[in-house]
């Protein structure tokens, strides 16, 4: 029987995050490497796995422009996204954040509840993480798990290749 000639695990040493050079205040993503190039859509994504993985991220005033101003613009993105096989938006605000809609836009809390939930219906999952520090530690942990879910996938993959290579 030969050896797999890839390792059990993905290191964490060999998962780069990608943030989008148009990102102005990147989160922090703890315990992942960074660089920055230009994604085709997101925010967030895995060096390699940028056409698997793209997370967008919104502070709560950049939500409410979505769901208002710019609605038309971000239903075009949340299509592109849908197209991912891992994709996510990370808000920076929770649930009782928008339930009080203490914020000086005319949107209201039921649209802007009612639009996520509309989202989440069209396919994408929208994550409330509260804080920026919180957001970070989302992300990451979900750029981590993704890439180690098809480094398996890979490795599965190609286990039978190499089996019948060395028969």
């Amino acid at each position: 029987m030969s050896r797999h000639p890839l390792p059990a695990e993905l290191p964490a040493s060999a998962i780069t995050a990608i943030i989008d050079t148009r990102e102005q205040m990147p989160l922090v993503l703890p315990g992942l490497r960074t660089e920055p190039a230009t994604l085709p859509t997101g925010d967030y994504s895995v060096k390699g796995l940028e056409s698997v993985i793209a997370i967008e991220r919104k502070s709560l005033p950049d939500l409410l422009a979505c769901v208002g101003r710019e609605r038309e613009r971000f239903e075009r993105e949340i299509d592109r996204l849908r197209a991912y096989p891992v994709r996510a938006l990370v808000v920076e605000a929770d649930w009782s954040d928008i339930e009080r809609g203490d914020w000086r836009s005319k949107i209201t809390p039921k649209q802007a509840g009612a639009s996520l939930v509309s989202w989440q219906v069209k396919g994408l999952p929208c994550i409330l993480a509260g804080t920026p520090k919180r957001a970070g530690q989302l992300v990451a942990s979900m750029l981590r798990r993704a890439a180690v879910h098809r480094y398996r996938e890979l490795r599965a993959l190609t286990a039978g290749l190499v089996t019948e290579a060395t028969e």
